[in-house]
């Protein structure tokens, strides 16, 4: 089997999805939406870039056996696919690469969205691992899911603040109405 084919369906996906975002990032800002922490934004751009040239270079000459590990990394890959596109739908318009905080707007508690709080990311965090995994690509493996796990611990807790905050301007907004302040 050639790992090309899944590479390229990768390069795909993620072109898709930064299409997507892009437009929703467009219709997140022109709601009202705010962008925190923006210049965080490169450094997953910046690691999702260079965690597809080191698995390109590190899989070649990018044959996979056709063994129990590569069909378990491909089952689990296709899995990690309908969760990943379970949590984009599960969010609509919402969804984004980046961190947008519309006020007022409420959590989503649908889809994935109800049994935990970031199930996106940690679909990222699993494909990070299977994905090399599958290609035979350990440094990829070791070196991407720690960066990873380094940049989304600083993401996770940028986004738990932006939402916090909203929370609170928006208490304070309601008292302000209700005359309560």
């Amino acid at each position: 089997m050639n790992f090309l084919w899944i590479f390229l369906l990768l390069i795909i996906q993620r072109l898709a999805e930064l299409a997507l975002a892009a437009r929703n990032r467009k219709r997140a800002l022109a709601r009202g939406g705010i962008e925190s922490a923006p210049e965080t934004y490169n450094r997953f751009v910046w690691l999702h870039g260079l965690f597809l040239a080191s698995l390109l270079l590190e899989s070649y000459p990018w044959r996979l056996p056709l063994d129990a590990l590569s069909w378990f990394c491909l089952s689990a890959f296709g899995l990690l696919q309908l969760l990943r596109y379970w949590c984009i739908s599960s969010l609509g318009e919402q969804w984004n690469t980046r961190i947008i905080v519309i006020p007022g707007a409420p959590l989503s508690r649908r889809g994935p969205y109800r049994f935990m709080r970031h199930p996106n990311y940690l679909v990222v965090t699993l494909e990070l691992a299977v994905i090399p995994l599958l290609a035979r690509a350990p440094f990829t493996l070791i070196v991407f899911s720690f960066a990873n796990l380094v940049l989304l611990r600083q993401r996770i807790r940028l986004e738990e603040e932006a939402l916090q905050e909203d929370v609170l301007l928006s208490e304070e907004s309601a008292k302000k109405r209700s005359g309560a302040v």
